[in-house]
């Protein structure tokens, strides 16, 4: 069967601001080789890319790693307000997850057919 559409690949998103090589590298980086990478691109482009990531919902966290390599002025200057608060977000401690507490074992429960209705009745 022949397709109704040709495809070229992928297609870069137009406000994303780096390449799509690039935001496939951040995106496949360890936690090792991340800072590396973020290092090597400039100051603003680190700052709109952090924005831009943690706008899509899938990339958030992401988004939020890439904020806590930017400076908070640089944040600001590229998005406002909203970066002020990426910055924010990106700087605050991940939750730990809570730990449950033990359970207390569980008392059996006592059953007791002494003052049961059905005493003395038949069920034939």
């Amino acid at each position: 069967m022949t397709q109704a559409h040709p495809t070229s690949g992928p297609v870069a998103d137009p406000d994303c601001p780096v390449s799509l090589d690039l935001l496939g590298e951040v995106y496949r980086a360890d936690a090792y080789d991340l800072p590396g990478i973020l290092e090597a691109i400039p100051a603003t482009t680190r700052a709109k890319l952090a924005v831009y990531l943690y706008g899509k919902s899938h990339m958030h966290q992401l988004g939020l790693t890439v904020a806590r390599a930017c400076s908070r002025d640089d944040l600001v200057r590229v998005a406002g307000e909203i970066g002020s608060v990426v910055h924010g977000q990106s700087q605050l401690k991940a939750p730990k997850a809570a730990t449950p507490a033990p359970a207390a074992a569980p008392q059996p429960k006592k059953i007791s057919l002494g003052g049961s209705a059905a005493k003395g009745r038949s069920f034939d």
